[in-house]
């Protein structure tokens, strides 16, 4: 990949808004940033650009269940019985349906302005928990459909092995999903070479919780790569409950205690802790990631982000089931809910006061790269993945600098994203992924061939 200069408007640099900004890229990577420069002949020329921003906790696949699941029944419905209709759907995927999928969820995350993804990845064996002929077969599906969107990844193979605390044999439900610790580290291997080709790739881990791993293979998992550590901790109260029958600790306050949680760490949604385990997240240097609309469709609960916010924690947000994929509605929704929660305004703000958009965007910038493992931001030696804004859209209208952001998270419902860029190349113009049309036409009927089994 050669170089490329891009002349820019007005951009979010670390060090906040500048314009004319001339930005060269080397190898996909920024190699150099000056500002009030003015543009040269053969400079690509931006609006109002901002970082890309990383998507730190994704089941693609859940992609295809979107709506599907919005009838309720005759008894009450949970996140648990959601999760028996998931069973069914994946029950009927194979490697083919599967990339289709997969590689529609990958194109509307490039167009909503994510630019890396973390895909927790835990759909490995074929029908009935039979092993692939390539045992990473999944896996390879999942880095082919990041190489024909050309988003960045973050593969996190998952490692599940229980049904429940204290090492309970799987269901036969989930026989696509398990493995013991030897048959993992060979998929790890698979994993690896399956993603190599992708240049820019991350390989982490991702126990996929408590309930599924014993505490010795916990352990044991974290040597099997120096990459990120990312787990589902904390999400319902019946989890809670049962982690607390089982070893008389909440899910947060075992990890802390048992287990070196440090800046590897991604504690996925940690929707139910108390104070202490707030300071304790926060002291371990750990990112929580939290999906604010799948917990919202989930009825998970709502975290409390200001508290971890003051205590000094970070976060990044995924969009995790898929059900609607948005970086915006992420954002929009993580600051709403705690209105509500609240009862309060622009009660994630940053300390003193400012922008309540641009805030909470640069936060998911930062812990979305920690957690993912590859740089974000507008700075020399990061990879050069970046979102212009439509500066015309009637509500980017009226403001400018942090403005912009507010407008965009809360007033913009569509069409404020204009371009998408990734390691210098345009993946997004107006709005649309530019192999949209041959996406969305493998994915109808594939979609329709796992619903017709």
């Amino acid at each position: 990949m050669g170089g490329r200069t891009f002349w820019i408007e007005h951009a979010l640099l670390p060090s906040g808004w500048a314009g004319d900004v001339c930005l060269r890229v080397e190898q996909g990577r920024i190699a150099q940033v000056e500002t009030g420069v003015p543009p040269d002949a053969g400079t690509v020329r931006l609006g109002i650009v901002v970082p890309g921003l990383g998507n730190l906790h994704s089941h693609a696949f859940q992609r295809g269940m979107a709506g599907l699941a919005e009838a309720g029944g005759d008894q009450a419905d949970s996140f648990w019985s959601w999760r028996e209709l998931m069973y069914r759907f994946l029950d009927h995927l194979d490697p083919d349906s599967f990339q289709a999928i997969v590689e529609l969820a990958y194109m509307e995350m490039l167009e909503a302005g994510f630019t890396r993804v973390g895909e927790f990845h835990y759909l490995h064996h074929g029908a009935g928990g039979r092993p692939y002929a390539e045992r990473a077969e999944m896996c390879a599906r999942v880095a082919a459909a990041a190489q024909a969107t050309g988003i960045g990844l973050t593969l996190l193979p998952v490692f599940y092995a229980h049904s429940d605390f204290g090492g309970a044999p799987p269901t036969p439900a989930q026989a696509r999903l398990t493995h013991d610790l030897e048959g993992f580290a060979a998929l790890m291997e698979g994993a690896a070479a399956a993603i190599s080709p992708l240049g820019d790739a991350v390989l982490g881990v991702a126990p996929h919780s408590l309930r599924a791993t014993t505490p010795d293979e916990l352990r044991a998992l974290l040597h099997i790569t120096p990459g990120p550590v990312h787990i589902h901790v904390a999400e319902q109260v019946a989890e809670v409950e049962a982690c607390l029958r089982w070893s008389g600790q909440r899910p947060v306050q075992w990890l802390l205690e048992h287990v070196d949680v440090d800046g590897r760490w991604c504690l996925v949604h940690a929707t139910h802790v108390l104070a202490e385990e707030i300071a304790g997240i926060a002291a371990s240097g750990a990112v929580v990631g939290l999906c604010p609309i799948t917990e919202a469709n989930l009825g998970d609960g709502v975290f409390p982000v200001r508290e971890f916010l003051r205590a000094g924690g970070r976060f990044g947000i995924g969009s995790d089931s898929n059900v609607l994929i948005d970086s915006a509605e992420e954002l929009r929704l993580l600051e709403y809910g705690q209105r509500l929660r609240l009862r309060g305004r622009n009660v994630l703000a940053p300390p003193g006061g400012g922008s309540t958009g641009r805030f909470l965007f640069e936060q998911a910038v930062s812990g979305g790269s920690q957690a993912l493992g590859a740089a974000h931001g507008l700075e020399v030696g990061g990879s050069a993945d970046f979102v212009e804004l439509r500066s015309g859209h009637p509500a980017l209208q009226g403001g400018a600098g942090d403005a912009w952001l507010d407008s965009w998270l809360f007033a913009a419902r569509n069409g404020a994203v204009e371009s998408v860029w990734r390691r210098g190349g345009r993946l997004v113009e107006d709005g649309r992924h530019f192999r949209r049309d041959e996406i969305v036409q493998r994915y109808g009927p594939a979609l329709r061939r796992v619903l017709d089994r």
